[in-house]
């Protein structure tokens, strides 16, 4: 039985994690029809309507209600679904294919983000082991952005920009991922469900505004069917059953063991270019291999940690 529930959770959390990482290139391929603007609100729209049907069949209507925390949910799912989808694709979008990597890569960096927000937040200072892991992953991500050459990079001109903007919608993903520990008495559809309408709402009450003051223009009917492929995949793969199987998949296993698979969205995403022509430089692979031999070693520290903890108690 114990080895059935680790098996069925280290499918969920691969699938949930390749998943992700075809998302990003998916993408790539939607932005030739969508600006990231509407693709993120059309695409969210859609999953937040799904998301309260099954809210509704499994946990019934009174679930459907805020119970009085209307607004921390809107402050979270801003931070999901309007920060983090919006700025990410937005970012990816500006600088091509290097985006698709650099977006992938930063999901694998949320576990080390999310240590120093923690840090700032909460004043968890995190202890010397880790704090070498956070720079070794930094390291690992300024190989991939720069290329190798950083002064290049600086002095080309708007190249900070949309890295700020990726880096910026990752830190919004983290932020929403620790606001969930403020609803445990909540299941997680639920929390999914009430941030993703709320964040989604908001973005689209942006995208209105900037397309009313022609920053932006609707798409077509057509041009939402040309892309129906991409938005189909965005919708019901990596947005709805990505999710669900993350979150399934994290309670079968616990998070210390779950999160190593987050090590497989930058994988995937290599993968995947490479078979479309793109060819990875060694700073795109030693930088990629630098962020997860970082959160690997750190997860091996805090699993000995946790153990001695527990040893210690025990006595």
């Amino acid at each position: 039985m114990q080895k059935d529930r680790v098996l069925k959770g280290v499918l969920m959390c691969l699938l949930a994690s390749v998943a992700w990482g075809a998302m990003f290139p998916v993408a790539e391929s939607a932005f030739t029809y969508l600006d990231p603007f509407y693709f993120s609100v059309i695409r969210y729209s859609s999953v937040s309507v799904i998301l309260l049907v099954l809210l509704w069949m499994k946990e019934g209507r009174q679930a459907l209600s805020f119970g009085g925390q209307a607004k921390s949910l809107w402050f979270f799912g801003t931070m999901a679904f309007t920060v983090y989808n919006l700025l990410v694709f937005w970012g990816q979008n500006q600088l091509g294919t290097s985006g698709v990597i650099l977006a992938s890569v930063s999901e694998a960096l949320m576990p080390i983000i999310s240590v120093l927000v923690l840090w700032i937040y909460k004043q968890r200072k995190p202890e010397a082991p880790t704090i070498l892991c956070i720079a070794v992953a930094l390291i690992g991500c300024v190989m991939v952005i720069t290329k190798g050459d950083l002064s290049a990079f600086m002095v080309s001109g708007g190249g900070m920009f949309p890295v700020l903007l990726i880096f910026l919608g990752v830190l919004g993903w983290v932020i929403y991922t620790i606001g969930g520990s403020q609803f445990k008495d909540w299941s997680v559809l639920r929390y999914s469900t009430l941030t993703c309408v709320l964040g989604t709402a908001t973005s689209a009450v942006i995208v209105l505004i900037l397309t009313a003051f022609n920053v932006l223009q609707a798409p077509t009917l057509q041009t939402v069917f040309n892309a129906g492929y991409e938005l189909s995949f965005m919708i019901i793969v990596a947005g709805l059953l990505a999710l669900i199987s993350w979150n399934a998949g994290i309670k079968l296993l616990t998070p210390i063991n779950g999160i190593l698979f987050i090590n497989f969205v930058p994988v995937t995403t290599f993968v995947i270019t490479a078979l479309q022509g793109h060819k990875m430089t060694v700073y795109d692979i030693g930088g990629t291999l630098l962020i997860m031999a970082a959160l690997i070693a750190n997860n091996v520290y805090q699993r000995k940690r946790s153990g001695l903890a527990a040893a210690g108690a025990a006595h």
